[in-house]
């Protein structure tokens, strides 16, 4: 039976979707949080999307991080996300499920949509298919709020130095990217366009979703977002696993 858990990876809390059955190619979600602590635990709208394509999902907790690769003392005092992702949360999913990258999509919302983002300009050959809705890219204006970014970052400069949009390379980036935001997000639809103005000019392939209006920067939004862009997943995941298929066979 198809369910949701919650378990550990290496003592970090995580929420876990199991479909009824698994897709051919055991391929599934890692689902990156935002700044709400949010996860898609028990979400009807993304729960019925999982199961209709028979992809698992993974839902780290990770504190108010950014899920970048610095410590963040409320996630870790150690461990950075990135790192916590990359050496703990992927051998789990290889466990747990028999899948490795590239059968691993990247999938967020909000603070974890430019954390997936990130994750994937940083290692576009483990993580080829990912989507964004509402990525905070711009997250160096929360610099200087009383929050744990303002002990990641020693200014508002060096945040942005770290943004998605400062992260692409040109010759190097993920082969399926989806990006969404509703236009009456106030706060976060500038960076997202320019981040699509960014791709578009540089020749780097993605679809994107920049008019949709379903209750601006909200779960509103990210649910009804939720059938596209499971479906978007799927297909790449699809493409990724043909395309390796045919790889190994030449």
């Amino acid at each position: 039976m198809s369910c949701w858990r919650q378990t550990e990876i290496t003592g970090k809390a995580a929420d876990l979707y199991e479909p009824a059955q698994l897709s051919a190619s055991r391929s599934g979600v890692l689902f990156l949080h935002g700044h709400g602590l949010t996860t898609l635990k028990d979400n009807p709208a993304f729960t019925q999307e999982l199961e209709r394509h028979g992809l698992w999902a993974v839902c780290p907790h990770g504190a108010r991080s950014w899920w970048g690769d610095r410590v963040c003392a409320e996630f870790d005092p150690v461990l950075t996300p990135v790192r916590f992702l990359l050496d703990e949360v992927v051998p789990f999913v290889a466990e747990t499920f028999g899948a490795q990258p590239p059968a691993i999509a990247l999938l967020g919302v909000s603070m974890g949509g430019q954390g997936a983002l990130r994750l994937a300009y940083r290692a576009p050959r483990q993580f080829p298919v990912v989507a964004a809705l509402a990525p905070a890219i711009d997250f160096q204006n929360w610099h200087g709020r009383g929050l744990p970014l303002d002990d990641m970052y020693s200014s508002r400069e060096a945040a942005r130095q770290d943004t998605a949009i400062l992260q692409i390379h040109p010759l190097n980036w993920p082969r399926h990217q989806f990006l969404a935001c509703d236009p009456t997000d106030v706060e976060w639809y500038e960076s997202a366009e320019r981040l699509a103005n960014k791709l578009s000019s540089t020749g780097i392939p993605f679809e994107c979703d920049l008019e949709t209006c379903r209750g601006g920067h909200s779960w509103t939004y990210f649910n009804a977002m939720a059938p596209r862009v499971v479906q978007f997943l799927t297909e790449r995941l699809e493409q990724e696993c043909r395309r390796l298929g045919t790889d190994s066979a030449m």
